[in-house]
């Protein structure tokens, strides 16, 4: 990897790849790096790009990263990733993409994920995604969830910024006692475009879920939540919209959900506004410009 690739990943990935259970890294369509471990597996795909990740049944703590780069203007790269998590397995995901393109042709990644936890398996799945250069950067990440009887997965997905367009959907089905938890982040700027959708059902008996969207859309860009839970048993749902907007900044959030359970409990809130005069004021009496003020604002609001 060079310089441009090294940097890339270092803002989708926090961590030390090297110190992971297992790896995969791709770059511009293709990987080139790949490491496994007796409980975790890493198989290419024969009929299409992607990859199938196993976990062995009880697999603790177990690290898995799995970030895309790519550097290459014009590039359209779509992968396809399943993982299979074995019972009682508790593991760790980190994945995302990093685009740099400073020509006029579009690069673009789709990333299909999805995951299917057995009974008593835990997932944490972070996703970040960042853009860099003059040039059209698009990433379209879809997710499917699949949990068993007692599953829990948490999904932290992060749009740090410099993504030129982004269609994010996530989809989910949770069996009896299972939980999902997604915190969503999105910052957009200038022209930039990103829409959400959620699609949810909570089928199992004491299933639940909950959602916080938080977004801060600046300049010229646009942003939409959509969201679509339904709840077909005795469940519980907390769907949270919150979005602040500056400059000529849109944001468009319109929920739905859907009781088909007499013990359905489904909530949903939506706040779009902007940044608070007093927040600005107070942070400004302590020598700091309007833009400094804003900034740390914003900074605290997506943390």
């Amino acid at each position: 990897m060079n310089k441009v690739d090294e940097l890339l990943l270092k803002e989708v990935i926090d961590e030390s790849i090297e110190k992971a259970s297992a790896y995969n890294i791709r770059k511009n369509g293709k990987s080139i790096e790949r490491k496994i471990s007796p409980y975790i597996n890493i198989i290419p795909k024969k009929n299409k790009n992607g990859l199938d990740i196993y976990v062995k049944e009880n697999t603790k703590f177990g690290i898995i990263h799995i970030p895309v780069i790519i550097s290459e203007s014009g590039l359209k790269d779509t992968v396809y990733n399943d993982f299979h998590i074995g019972k009682n397995s508790n593991i760790i995901i980190l994945a995302g993409c990093g685009i740099h393109n400073d020509k006029h042709e579009d690069s673009q990644h789709d990333g299909i994920h999805r995951f299917f936890l057995e009974e008593n398996s835990q997932v944490k799945y972070v996703e970040k995604h960042y853009g860099s250069g003059k040039g059209e950067k698009i990433i379209n990440p879809v997710t499917e969830i699949h949990l068993k009887n007692d599953a829990k997965m948490t999904m932290d997905s992060t749009q740090i910024k410099g993504v030129s367009e982004t269609i994010r959907v996530t989809k989910a089905i949770l069996e009896k006692n299972a939980t999902l938890i997604i915190n969503e982040k999105i910052l957009t700027t200038d022209k930039e475009k990103a829409k959400t959708e959620f699609e949810i059902e909570l089928n199992g008996k004491n299933s639940s879920v909950q959602v916080t969207s938080r977004s801060v859309a600046t300049e010229k860009s646009y942003q939409e939540f959509y969201s679509n839970v339904v709840g077909n048993n005795k469940s519980y749902a907390h769907i949270s919209c919150d979005a602040i907007i500056k400059h000529e900044g849109k944001v468009l959030a319109i929920p739905q959900i859907f009781a088909k359970n007499v013990e359905a409990n489904l909530i949903h809130e939506a706040t779009i506004g902007k940044i608070a005069g007093e927040q600005l004021l107070k942070l400004m009496t302590l020598g700091l410009s309007e833009k400094e003020a804003e900034e740390i604002i914003i900074k605290g609001f997506l943390k």
